[in-house]
This record gives C-alpha cells, structure tokens and sequence, in this order.
C-alpha cells in the first residue's frame, strides 16, 4: 500500500532530558503552547531563513500561522505577516529581494489561496495573482520576472451548474465527493502582477494530492528559465493518481514531452543546478511496494540510473547541492528521521543529527543554500519542533530557536529504541516511552500507540500524546511492523498481501520481547492506533487475547470498503496478489481475509472507536460496522465521532478531546481491576 494513502499520526515518541523530579510532567492541555514551524527557506545571501510559525489560537479554535524571518547568525526573529488566513510556502526571488508566499484573498465561497510577494525593502505584501479557484503551488522564474502556478480549471457545465443542474459522473473518486474534479494546469503571471497566461490545458491534470500525504508534486524551472518540470496524471481523479508521468514543458511554445519511458508512478523531478540532470522519484522496479528510489537522467531524457539503490530506504525528500554533484536525501532509517548526502556515482553518507530528526509527514520541509548550509524544523525527543541549522553537511545541527521551552521543561518520560528477533528473519525495532521516574524492577501498565501509514514509522522524536500516556504511569511501546519504511525494501514489501497476519506476529514479538525485560504488568494490556494503526488494532484483537482495552480511530476495518469508497479507492488493489480488483478473478477473498470485520466474533476487548464523519481516507461507515459488531456480540464498545472533514481533527480543540477520551478509556481499564466477562 502506497505510503500516502493513510495516516501516520506522528505517534513517535523521544528520550527525556534530566528534568528536575520536581518539574511538572506533561498535560493534554500542554497542547495549548506548543509552537511549530514549517517549509524553512535559506534566502539566497544565506543570512536569513523564512518559514512557517504556527501557533494555538484556542478561543478560535484554530492553529494561527505567521511568516517569520529567522537570522541565521543570531536567532533573532521578525514576524512578516500579521492576521493573513492561510498563510504557506514562502519562496525567495532569485537576489533575495523578494519573499512571496500563499494566503488566502477573499471572502466566503469566493476565499482562495493566492501568490502574495513581499518586498523586503518595506511595503505591504501585494496580491499578484487572481486565480477564481485558487492556487495549489507555485514557482519563481530564475530571473525572477515572472512567477508560474498551478490553478484547477472551471467544470465545462459551468453555467449549469449556477442553475443547480449539478449531477456529475462518478470516476475514481471518493464517496465523499461532491462534484466532478477538474484538472490543475499551469499558468504564468509577472511578478508585479498583471494579466496571467495559460501554459498548459487538457482533460489531464498536474498531480494532485490529499493529506495526509506529500504535497502535490512540485514543479520546477530549468535554470535558463526555457523549460519547466511537472508532473501529470491521466485524469484528475485521485484514485488515478498511479497514472503519473514527469513532463517537459517548453515555455515559449507550450509543448511538451514525456520525460523518460515510463507510464507511471513517477513524480518530483528537480533540475540540477546547471540543468544538465533531472533528479526523479520512482519506486523500486516500478512497483509501488518497494521503496521509494531516487532516479537521475539527462536533461534530455531517458529513464536514467538509480542512483539510491545501495541506500535501501524509502526516500521522500532529494534536494541537490549547490555544485550540482549530489543530492541531499532524506527518510526514515531506524527510529531517526535521516539525511543522506549522496554523491552521484558514489557512496551515501548518513549526517549526523545528533538526536534532532527532521520533521516528517510523508515528506522532509529542507532547505539547501548556495553555500552548501542545510536548514530543517525538527525535534530532539525532549523538545518540540524548533529550527536547525547546518553550516555545512559535515556541521553539527545547531538549534536557531527555541519557542517550546516551557514545554520542554516538563518531566518527561524517558524513551528508547527497542529491537527484536522478528518471525521471518526479521531483526525489528520500536521505540518505548517509559513514565517519568520510572524504577527499575517495578512492572507497569503496557500502552501500545501503533503508527499509520503503513508506509512510515516510529522514531525517537518528541510527541505529546505518547508523553501524555506515559504520564499516568503506563509504559508507551510503539513498534514498527512489517511494511514500515524503516528497515529496508525486504522489510517494506513484506506486507505485500499480507495486510494483518504478518505485521501482527511482529508487533507480537515485540511485546513479548518487551514482557522479558521485567517492567510490564501483563495483567494490564492496552492496544490502539489512527489508520492503519487502527487497522492494526483492530486485526489484533480479532486475533489475540491478552488486551484489557483498545482504542481504534479512524481504523480501517473492510479493505472492500477501502477499495470502493475511500479517496484513494482502486488503488488499493497494488496491496493484492496480482494487483487485483476485489471483483475480479479470486481477489475477493483475499480482501476478506485481510479485513479486520472478518474476526469480530472473536473480538471481546472492551473497545473505543473515533472517527470523523466525513473523513474521506477511512470511510467513516467502517466505523460504524465496527461499532454495531462488537456492541452486537455483546463486547464493551463506545463509538465517538467528530462532525468535521478530514482524516484527523484539524483544530486544537477536538484534537484535545481526541486525545482526553484515548486516555480516559486507558484509565477507566487499566488503573482498576477489571470484571470477568
């Protein structure tokens, strides 16, 4: 299953620092202060860095995001924005005179994200672009006259639409769509504003993306500003989003030609700095279960050379250096979120960190100077996400921030990597919170967080939630599982048709690793996780008996359901033997087998379910059979849903109440006895 299609909830948890006993230990309502950044941007005289400071707005309900400018030298910082909506990706002009940047313009249904451009001589920031359906992404021109961007065309019907004749024909989509997607295409506007031109039109589309996941894939400019990169489906739906090929748009003309020989599963070209190469992404052997494979080809064309191959992770992040020589990658590798220096034609280099992980969801916000300094919001598994620093590939990271002290100053559990023998020759690893002033020989509560994806992993950075639960005095263990992206394309793909059994044994086995250490009370067992986490949850129950409670959000339950009714929809068939369609050939059964609801009748934990009604990657309806199932064979269940769009609560507030009733349901079964059934 492809890496973007659910959610990993960031349930990675860290090492504690040497906070005082005395300190206060972690609260749910530490959300409140916590401070995040985002899409770090080394303007091009390398003294400054942009990016993205968001942070909680709780009397509105919402996560308030400002522009800010970070000086590299001192750490001091000047707030660029004030009271814009929708403010994202900041990108520098070429000589570092102008910041542009997304907000939103507009009111009511007319509301959309626009380009902005700041001049950093003083003066507001002013509107350049008036797309009637917003922007999704955009681009400097190496010159810097002019900006490309990518807007969603007007439906044909239009005008009957307006009229309320608004039926649609049903391709590819989700069951929550609502109207027929149409296709993004590229325009260019000057950058003082003016009369916008069409680049590209067709019933094809730029690629398009939905969270979770990585953004859309970017285009990019050649550097002689003739030529642009960009990726495209077949169609707009998103359940055709396998259909992706990397294009080359000439500019003056408006052509374009296909890049390499393949007819799929491509994306994120990026030229190099003297546009000789063109730097892509392609899974291994062009199947979408193998790991994620940097690719390098000529300008001109060709499928190029794999240049990752002796690297084995799955790699979602290949910016190029400065001197056109090699290419700066990132990905999970163990419990760390990494960097990779790699040499074309040589050998890959891990930069050392330290115990600072870049930030992660589904893609790496890293920034790479002309002078070679690395810039990327990341977190120490004491400290939440501040921004970092590297003078160089061989620097030590150095923090420029520091917004989350307060909450850095709590006592925090202590956290480590964990690894054991798996079944199938498997050597596997998990990350285990343990609660503040834990004492060796006593046994505790065992609380398992099991992240999504299934295409990512747990790694040793800070997490609320896990410290939450630690917090009460429960060991946290949050075990990476066959199909995670951590360990390698063998431990990756090894999910391949085996959605529930296999990952199953291996969190098994590392529970039972964890029992021989002495410091769980195996009397008192608790299993839970969002998505694929979810999944995972609820295959286990149905599978074993040792749980106290569970917790299963937004869980996917019926692979059917995910076939047919998810936004991702058939693209659930490439997890099958033979990439198969549920209703075609002997596929069906294997979709049953591997669907949790098959085993209800052998689920007895007392079981918490959330999920947001109009959530559009787990269809809120698995929930519901799940709810019905157990509460129908007489098992303990509370069914909880939140009246939103999205695969997670996107504000503070529910997030909160998410996280309240996860950790209510863990007391009410673990901190007191509980009654035989």
């Amino acid at each position: 299953m492809k890496s973007s299609l659910l959610l990993t909830l960031g349930f990675c948890v860290g090492t504690a620092g040497t906070a005082a006993t005395q300190a206060k230990r972690i609260e749910l309502s530490d959300l409140q202060k916590i401070v995040t950044i985002s899409d770090p941007q080394i303007a091009p005289d390398g003294r400054s860095i942009a990016c993205i400071v968001s942070r909680v707005n709780w009397t509105d309900d919402r996560f308030d995001a400002n522009l800010v400018l970070v000086d590299v030298g001192s750490g001091m910082q000047r707030k660029l924005t004030y009271d814009r909506k929708g403010i994202g990706s900041p990108r520098w002009s070429p000589n570092a005179d102008r910041l542009a940047f997304l907000a939103t313009a507009g009111s009511g249904d007319k509301a959309a994200p626009q380009v902005f451009v700041l001049d950093m001589g003083g003066g507001e920031a002013r509107q350049v672009t008036e797309a009637a359906n917003g922007v999704e992404q955009y681009a400097w021109k190496p010159d810097g006259t002019e900006l490309a961007y990518v807007t969603p065309d007007d439906p044909e019907n239009k005008k009957d639409i307006e009229a309320h004749n608004d039926a649609f024909e049903v391709g590819d989509d989700g069951y929550l769509t609502t109207a027929a997607p149409t296709p993004s295409h590229v325009w260019i506007v000057p950058a003082s504003g003016g009369t916008a031109r069409r680049l590209t039109k067709g019933a094809w589309s730029l690629l398009k993306s939905q969270p979770p996941g990585p953004p859309s894939s970017p285009f990019a400019w050649s550097p002689d500003g003739k030529s642009i990169l960009f990726t495209s489906q077949a169609t707009p739906h998103f359940g055709d989003a396998d259909q992706s090929v990397i294009m080359v748009l000439d500019v003056a003309s408006g052509e374009s030609r296909k890049l390499t020989r393949h007819k799929a599963f491509e994306g994120y070209g990026t030229y190099s700095p003297d546009g000789s190469r063109i730097a892509y992404w392609y899974p291994r052997d062009g199947d979408p279960n193998n790991v994620n494979e940097i690719r390098v080809t000529p300008a001109s064309g060709g499928d190029g050379t794999d240049l990752t191959l002796a690297v084995d992770r799955n790699l979602v992040r290949a910016v190029w250096m400065r001197d056109g020589k090699s290419l700066l990658l990132g990905g999970h590798d163990g419990t760390r979120t990494a960097l990779w220096l790699m040499p074309l034609g040589g050998v890959a280099r891990r930069l050392d960190l330290g115990d600072v992980s870049p930030a992660w969801g589904f893609w790496i916000d890293v920034s790479v100077g002309k002078d070679g300094a690395i810039a990327f919001a990341g977190s120490t598994p004491d400290r939440p996400t501040e921004l970092y620093y590297l003078s160089s590939v061989a620097a030590t990271a150095r923090r420029l921030t520091d917004l989350n002290a307060e909450v850095a100053s709590r006592q925090l559990g202590s956290v480590e990597r964990f690894e054991w023998a798996g079944p199938d020759g498997f050597k596997e690893d998990g990350v285990v919170t343990y609660p503040p002033g834990f004492l060796k020989g006593k046994r505790y509560p065992l609380v398992l967080i099991i992240h999504g994806g299934p295409t990512a992993a747990s790694v040793r950075t800070f997490n609320l939630f896990s410290q939450a639960v630690a917090a009460h005095d429960y060991v946290v263990f949050s075990p990476n599982y066959r199909g995670s992206d951590n360990l390698g394309n063998a431990y990756q793909r090894a999910i391949f048709n085996d959605a529930g059994d296999g990952p199953g044994r291996d969190v098994m086995a590392g529970i039972a690793a964890l029992v021989n250490l002495g410091v769980v009370d195996t009397t008192r067992i608790a299993v839970s996780g969002w998505s694929y986490g979810g999944y995972m949850t609820s295959w286990l129950i149905g599978h074993y008996h040792l749980w106290k409670a569970a917790v299963a959000g937004a869980a996917v339950t019926n692979l059917v359901d995910q076939y047919n009714m998810a936004d991702f929809n058939v693209l659930q068939r490439y997890g099958f033997a033979s990439f198969g369609s549920p209703w075609t050939g002997q596929a069906l059964q294997a979709y049953r087998d591997q669907s949790p609801i098959s085993y209800v009748a052998a689920m007895k934990t007392p079981t918490l379910i959330l999920s947001d009604v109009r959530d559009a990657r787990v269809t809120v309806t698995q929930s519901y059979e799940l709810y019905h199932a157990l509460r129908d064979n007489s098992v303990p269940v509370k069914f909880v849903a939140y009246p939103v769009d999205g695969h997670f609560p996107g504000d503070p507030v529910r997030t909160t109440d998410v996280y309240r009733r996860w950790l209510e349901w863990f007391d009410q079964y673990l901190k007191r006895p509980v009654s035989s059934r």
